[in-house]
Protein backbone atom coordinates (compact mmCIF):
# COMPACT_ATOMS: atom_id res chain seq x y z
CA UNK A 1 0.00 0.00 0.00
CA UNK A 2 1.61 3.41 -0.97
CA UNK A 3 1.70 6.85 1.00
CA UNK A 4 0.73 9.87 -0.63
CA UNK A 5 1.62 13.15 0.57
CA UNK A 6 -0.38 15.98 -0.71
CA UNK A 7 0.55 19.72 -1.23
CA UNK A 8 -1.62 22.69 -2.09
CA UNK A 9 -1.13 26.28 -1.69
CA UNK A 10 -4.62 27.54 -0.67
CA UNK A 11 -5.31 31.29 -0.42
CA UNK A 12 -7.05 31.78 2.99
CA UNK A 13 -10.52 32.83 3.44
CA UNK A 14 -11.39 35.09 6.26
CA UNK A 15 -15.26 35.26 7.91
CA UNK A 16 -15.62 38.52 9.86
CA UNK A 17 -17.21 38.17 13.24
CA UNK A 18 -18.47 40.68 15.74
CA UNK A 19 -16.07 39.06 18.28
CA UNK A 20 -13.42 37.51 16.19
CA UNK A 21 -12.20 36.93 12.66
CA UNK A 22 -12.70 33.48 11.37
CA UNK A 23 -9.53 32.22 8.88
CA UNK A 24 -10.32 29.02 7.23
CA UNK A 25 -7.89 27.42 5.03
CA UNK A 26 -7.30 23.89 3.61
CA UNK A 27 -4.43 21.96 4.94
CA UNK A 28 -2.61 18.76 3.19
CA UNK A 29 -3.22 15.74 5.20
CA UNK A 30 -0.99 12.10 4.26
CA UNK A 31 -3.40 9.59 3.68
CA UNK A 32 -2.18 5.61 2.84
CA UNK A 33 -4.38 4.57 0.03
CA UNK A 34 -3.93 3.11 -3.25
CA UNK A 35 -5.88 6.01 -5.13
CA UNK A 36 -3.90 9.02 -5.69
CA UNK A 37 -6.69 11.19 -4.45
CA UNK A 38 -6.02 14.41 -2.64
CA UNK A 39 -7.35 14.69 0.89
CA UNK A 40 -7.68 18.11 2.27
CA UNK A 41 -8.84 19.05 5.98
CA UNK A 42 -10.28 22.66 6.97
CA UNK A 43 -8.62 24.22 9.65
CA UNK A 44 -10.12 27.38 11.88
CA UNK A 45 -7.64 29.83 12.68
CA UNK A 46 -9.05 32.35 15.13
CA UNK A 47 -7.63 36.06 14.45
CA UNK A 48 -8.05 38.92 16.94
CA UNK A 49 -9.88 41.96 16.10
CA UNK A 50 -8.34 45.34 16.90
CA UNK A 51 -10.87 45.60 19.58
CA UNK A 52 -9.49 42.22 21.81
CA UNK A 53 -5.59 43.50 20.63
CA UNK A 54 -6.91 47.04 21.88
CA UNK A 55 -8.48 45.34 25.38
CA UNK A 56 -5.28 43.19 26.20
CA UNK A 57 -3.31 45.69 25.92
CA UNK A 58 -5.21 47.59 27.96
CA UNK A 59 -5.61 45.17 30.88
CA UNK A 60 -1.62 44.40 30.52
CA UNK A 61 -0.58 47.90 31.13
CA UNK A 62 -3.63 48.25 34.00
CA UNK A 63 -2.00 45.20 35.58
CA UNK A 64 1.92 46.71 35.11
CA UNK A 65 1.11 49.69 36.46
CA UNK A 66 -1.27 47.92 39.64
CA UNK A 67 -3.90 51.22 38.80
CA UNK A 68 -6.29 48.95 41.02
CA UNK A 69 -4.67 50.07 43.76
CA UNK A 70 -5.05 53.81 43.31
CA UNK A 71 -8.75 52.79 42.42
CA UNK A 72 -9.11 53.84 38.51
CA UNK A 73 -11.42 51.63 36.88
CA UNK A 74 -10.86 49.60 34.20
CA UNK A 75 -12.97 50.58 31.89
CA UNK A 76 -11.72 54.21 32.60
CA UNK A 77 -8.46 53.40 31.56
CA UNK A 78 -9.57 51.43 28.73
CA UNK A 79 -11.68 53.89 26.73
CA UNK A 80 -9.14 56.41 28.07
CA UNK A 81 -6.03 54.40 26.03
CA UNK A 82 -8.27 53.88 23.43
CA UNK A 83 -9.17 57.58 22.68
CA UNK A 84 -5.22 58.66 23.81
CA UNK A 85 -4.35 56.32 21.09
CA UNK A 86 -6.56 57.58 18.32
CA UNK A 87 -5.47 60.94 19.00
CA UNK A 88 -1.67 60.53 19.33
CA UNK A 89 -2.59 58.92 15.89
CA UNK A 90 -4.50 61.74 14.55
CA UNK A 91 -1.83 64.50 15.45
CA UNK A 92 -4.18 66.59 17.89
CA UNK A 93 -2.13 65.22 20.81
CA UNK A 94 1.60 66.26 20.55
CA UNK A 95 2.45 65.43 23.75
CA UNK A 96 2.09 61.81 23.99
CA UNK A 97 4.04 60.96 27.42
CA UNK A 98 1.55 61.92 29.67
CA UNK A 99 -2.31 60.56 29.93
CA UNK A 100 -4.20 62.09 32.55
CA UNK A 101 -7.70 60.74 33.58
CA UNK A 102 -10.36 62.39 36.03
CA UNK A 103 -12.64 59.02 36.71
CA UNK A 104 -15.48 60.78 37.90
CA UNK A 105 -17.47 56.93 38.57
CA UNK A 106 -16.36 57.57 41.87
CA UNK A 107 -17.02 59.50 44.76
CA UNK A 108 -15.45 63.06 44.93
CA UNK A 109 -14.15 61.22 48.69
CA UNK A 110 -11.93 59.59 46.52
CA UNK A 111 -8.55 60.48 44.48
CA UNK A 112 -9.88 60.08 41.36
CA UNK A 113 -7.60 62.33 39.34
CA UNK A 114 -4.70 60.36 37.45
CA UNK A 115 -1.57 61.56 35.83
CA UNK A 116 0.00 58.61 34.13
CA UNK A 117 3.64 58.55 32.52
CA UNK A 118 3.06 56.23 29.35
CA UNK A 119 6.54 56.02 28.25
CA UNK A 120 7.60 54.50 31.71
CA UNK A 121 4.12 52.89 33.04
CA UNK A 122 3.61 54.30 35.97
CA UNK A 123 1.28 56.61 37.81
CA UNK A 124 3.26 60.27 38.32
CA UNK A 125 0.09 61.82 40.39
CA UNK A 126 -2.89 60.84 42.07
CA UNK A 127 -5.20 63.19 43.77
CA UNK A 128 -8.55 64.59 44.25
CA UNK A 129 -10.64 66.72 41.43
CA UNK A 130 -13.81 68.19 41.99
CA UNK A 131 -16.70 68.05 39.54
CA UNK A 132 -19.95 71.28 39.14
CA UNK A 133 -21.95 71.51 40.96
CA UNK A 134 -24.67 70.54 38.67
CA UNK A 135 -23.39 67.28 37.65
CA UNK A 136 -24.10 65.81 41.35
CA UNK A 137 -23.44 65.65 44.95
CA UNK A 138 -20.79 63.19 46.11
CA UNK A 139 -21.06 61.31 42.45
CA UNK A 140 -21.14 63.33 39.40
CA UNK A 141 -24.03 61.48 37.15
CA UNK A 142 -25.38 64.85 35.02
CA UNK A 143 -22.89 66.38 32.23
CA UNK A 144 -23.50 69.23 29.78
CA UNK A 145 -21.36 71.33 27.29
CA UNK A 146 -23.88 74.21 28.12
CA UNK A 147 -22.83 77.57 29.10
CA UNK A 148 -23.91 78.44 32.48
CA UNK A 149 -25.01 74.75 33.01
CA UNK A 150 -22.49 74.95 35.98
CA UNK A 151 -21.79 70.64 34.85
CA UNK A 152 -19.02 69.10 33.88
CA UNK A 153 -18.52 67.92 30.44
CA UNK A 154 -17.07 64.31 29.58
CA UNK A 155 -14.93 63.37 26.84
CA UNK A 156 -11.59 64.21 25.69
CA UNK A 157 -9.07 67.42 25.85
CA UNK A 158 -5.62 68.75 24.85
CA UNK A 159 -4.17 70.40 27.30
CA UNK A 160 -3.31 73.98 26.43
CA UNK A 161 -1.10 77.46 27.88
CA UNK A 162 -1.57 78.38 31.71
CA UNK A 163 -2.15 81.92 32.99
CA UNK A 164 -2.47 83.31 36.41
CA UNK A 165 -6.48 83.78 37.51
CA UNK A 166 -8.07 84.47 40.60
CA UNK A 167 -7.12 80.92 41.71
CA UNK A 168 -3.70 81.11 40.75
CA UNK A 169 -1.82 79.02 38.45
CA UNK A 170 -3.98 78.03 36.07
CA UNK A 171 -4.50 75.86 33.13
CA UNK A 172 -6.60 76.24 29.99
CA UNK A 173 -7.74 73.21 28.62
CA UNK A 174 -9.38 72.21 24.80
CA UNK A 175 -12.09 70.27 23.91
CA UNK A 176 -12.12 67.85 21.17
CA UNK A 177 -15.35 66.85 21.08
CA UNK A 178 -17.92 68.46 19.24
CA UNK A 179 -21.34 69.03 20.91
CA UNK A 180 -19.77 66.72 23.74
CA UNK A 181 -17.01 69.27 25.72
CA UNK A 182 -16.17 71.78 22.82
CA UNK A 183 -17.64 74.67 24.12
CA UNK A 184 -14.91 74.36 27.21
CA UNK A 185 -13.57 77.90 26.18
CA UNK A 186 -16.36 79.67 25.97
CA UNK A 187 -17.37 78.09 29.30
CA UNK A 188 -13.71 78.67 30.85
CA UNK A 189 -13.42 75.43 31.65
CA UNK A 190 -9.94 75.45 33.32
CA UNK A 191 -8.11 73.40 35.63
CA UNK A 192 -7.00 75.29 38.66
CA UNK A 193 -6.08 75.16 42.94
CA UNK A 194 -9.33 75.45 44.95
CA UNK A 195 -9.48 75.36 49.09
CA UNK A 196 -12.82 73.11 49.18
CA UNK A 197 -11.05 70.07 47.25
CA UNK A 198 -8.58 67.95 49.04
CA UNK A 199 -7.45 66.07 52.83
CA UNK A 200 -8.10 69.42 54.72
CA UNK A 201 -11.96 70.27 53.31
CA UNK A 202 -12.73 66.90 53.77
CA UNK A 203 -11.41 66.73 57.50
CA UNK A 204 -14.51 69.10 57.87
CA UNK A 205 -17.01 68.25 55.17
CA UNK A 206 -18.91 65.04 53.67
CA UNK A 207 -17.64 65.44 50.55
CA UNK A 208 -15.30 67.78 48.21
CA UNK A 209 -16.78 70.56 47.17
CA UNK A 210 -17.80 71.04 43.16
CA UNK A 211 -16.90 73.83 40.96
CA UNK A 212 -18.86 75.54 37.91
CA UNK A 213 -17.54 72.87 35.57
CA UNK A 214 -14.07 73.25 36.22
CA UNK A 215 -12.20 69.86 37.29
CA UNK A 216 -11.12 71.76 39.94
CA UNK A 217 -7.60 70.38 42.37
CA UNK A 218 -6.45 70.68 45.72
CA UNK A 219 -4.51 74.05 45.68
CA UNK A 220 -1.07 72.97 47.04
CA UNK A 221 -1.03 70.13 44.66
CA UNK A 222 -2.20 72.42 41.35
CA UNK A 223 0.99 73.97 40.26
CA UNK A 224 2.86 70.09 40.19
CA UNK A 225 0.22 68.70 37.90
CA UNK A 226 0.00 72.00 35.94
CA UNK A 227 3.92 71.73 35.18
CA UNK A 228 3.38 68.08 34.27
CA UNK A 229 0.62 68.03 31.69
CA UNK A 230 0.63 71.45 30.04
CA UNK A 231 1.01 72.12 26.42
CA UNK A 232 -0.66 69.84 24.62
CA UNK A 233 -1.17 66.76 26.47
CA UNK A 234 -3.98 64.58 26.99
CA UNK A 235 -6.99 64.67 29.19
CA UNK A 236 -9.83 61.85 29.59
CA UNK A 237 -12.81 63.01 31.66
CA UNK A 238 -14.92 59.84 32.20
CA UNK A 239 -17.98 58.37 33.15
CA UNK A 240 -20.11 55.32 32.19
CA UNK A 241 -22.47 57.35 30.50
CA UNK A 242 -23.87 55.21 27.72
CA UNK A 243 -25.07 58.30 25.48
CA UNK A 244 -21.79 59.82 25.49
CA UNK A 245 -19.75 56.43 24.51
CA UNK A 246 -22.04 55.83 22.25
CA UNK A 247 -21.94 59.34 20.48
CA UNK A 248 -18.29 60.24 21.01
CA UNK A 249 -16.31 59.92 17.54
CA UNK A 250 -13.54 59.72 19.23
CA UNK A 251 -14.19 56.58 20.70
CA UNK A 252 -16.20 55.21 17.79
CA UNK A 253 -13.64 56.83 15.49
Amino acid sequence: MGVLVCFLAVSPVVKSGAAEAEIVKEEPVTVKSTNPVPVFKSVKVLAKTAAQKLAEEAIGLYTQMELGKYGLSVSAFEYALKGYKYLVEKGQVVKNEVLSICDFSQSSRRKRFYVIDMAEKKVLINTFVAHGRNSGGEFAQSFSNSPESHKSSLGFYVTSNTYYGSHGLSLKIEGLEKNINDKADKRNIVIHGSYYVGEDYLSRAAMNGRSYGCPALPADETDKVIETIKDGTCLFIYHPTKSYIQKSKVLNG
